[in-house]
């Protein structure tokens, strides 16, 4: 596989991880891994990082959909700038975002459907919210970074006041399970809440601060800075952003809480990526460490098709199918029987990630 230098390669394989990340949790590896493990054990915490946290904390598991929304603003601006460089009117591009944005929400409530076997009405879903945040970058896409981190925070702001000084009876605890404001609007919305994960639909507007720092980050690390100073930069950057969200989370003036992405959430988590981020860049882009990554990258490239295919076709058919075979050569071969979903989930893995080879050797990239 050949490296296109003329593009950041870091975001092509943190998308391929994440990618590879959420298809090993359909195949159900993190929770026969988990089955493995005893109590408050070593394991066990190590494993719960691998599961979003139940409500006020932060666990490795919330960091995907904030990497995930971050990854979609550089891409916007990366894509925008491209397309405009090649003469193309903003005005193409504006129909060209908005039709993208109506296919994710689509698909995003398309699955809500399928994971409940019925016709339903849920908004729930990654790709939904994506779909909105998105629309509110690409609208202020064109302004400066100074405008755009405003921007960004006046969102946050926004989201805070919702939650703390609109009181709606049965709804006016900011920060409980199903009592918030963000339940309430969902009440309004879909005539629901939902009970079992407390999420919120308008979750997508202080989501929208990320795929804004997307952008904001898209154009940092194609500006003119050395390597090396982009690299302090962001760790200085994520420095402060972790100091002053667990600061807000210690002081309860905004705990951080994944569920209804509260404005030290967003923070907090936005730091954690830029760290992410950071150690990528340097390593791929700058250091030129790269043989290791086609595996991801491979996934990278049809994103959207792998993620629908391992919530849809994986859950319903791939995973059982190949745990029958699976599990009876690693039966007849005398692997103990609790040890055996683990086998049957990599299994499953590693077809889906041999149906986007196929593709990419037959260079067919599934876009919306």
């Amino acid at each position: 596989m050949t490296m296109n230098s003329g593009r950041l390669i870091f975001l092509d394989f943190m998308r391929g991880l994440i990618m590879i990340l959420l298809a090993a949790e359909s195949a159900n590896l993190y929770e026969a891994l988990s089955e493995l493990t005893t109590e408050e054990s070593l394991g066990r915490i190590f494993m719960d990082q691998f599961t979003h946290h139940k409500w006020n904390g932060l666990h490795f598991w919330d960091l995907i959909q904030p990497c995930f929304m971050t990854i979609a603003g550089t891409s916007l601006y990366l894509s925008t700038q491209s397309r405009l460089e090649k003469g193309e009117p903003l005005s193409e591009i504006q129909k060209h975002v908005l039709i993208r944005s109506l296919k994710l929400f689509a698909f995003g409530v398309a699955l809500h459907c399928v994971y409940a076997g019925k016709m339903v009405w849920e908004l729930w879903n990654v790709l939904t919210q994506l779909s909105l945040t998105l629309l509110i970058a690409f609208t202020i896409i064109q302004e400066r970074i100074r405008v755009q981190l405003l921007v960004s925070f006046a969102i946050l702001l926004f989201s805070e006041c919702l939650y703390h000084f609109v009181s709606i009876k049965g709804f006016n605890q900011p920060f409980a399970p199903d009592r918030n404001f963000g339940a309430f609007m969902d009440m309004v919305l879909m005539r629901k809440i939902n009970e079992g994960g407390h999420w919120v639909a308008i979750n997508f507007i202080p989501s929208a601060a990320h795929t804004i720092w997307g952008v904001v980050l898209a154009k940092f690390l194609t500006g003119r800075l050395r390597p090396n100073q982009k690299i302090r930069t962001l760790f200085t950057i994520a420095l402060g952003a972790l100091i002053f969200a667990y600061l807000l989370d210690l002081t309860d003036l905004s705990p951080i809480i994944k569920r209804i992405c509260t404005a030290s959430f967003i923070i907090a988590s936005g730091g954690w990526v830029l760290v992410i981020f950071a150690i990528c860049y340097w390593i791929i882009d700058v250091k030129k460490i790269t043989r290791w990554i086609p595996f991801f990258l491979i996934v990278g490239m049809n994103s959207i098709f792998i993620y629908l295919l391992f919530e849809t076709v994986g859950h319903q058919w791939i995973n059982k199918t190949v745990a029958i075979f699976s599990n009876g050569i690693t039966g007849f071969i005398g692997i103990p029987v609790e040890v055996q979903p683990v086998f049957a989930a990599l299994g499953a893995l590693l077809v889906e990630w041999y149906i986007c080879y196929w593709l990419y050797n037959r260079k067919i990239f599934f876009k919306l």
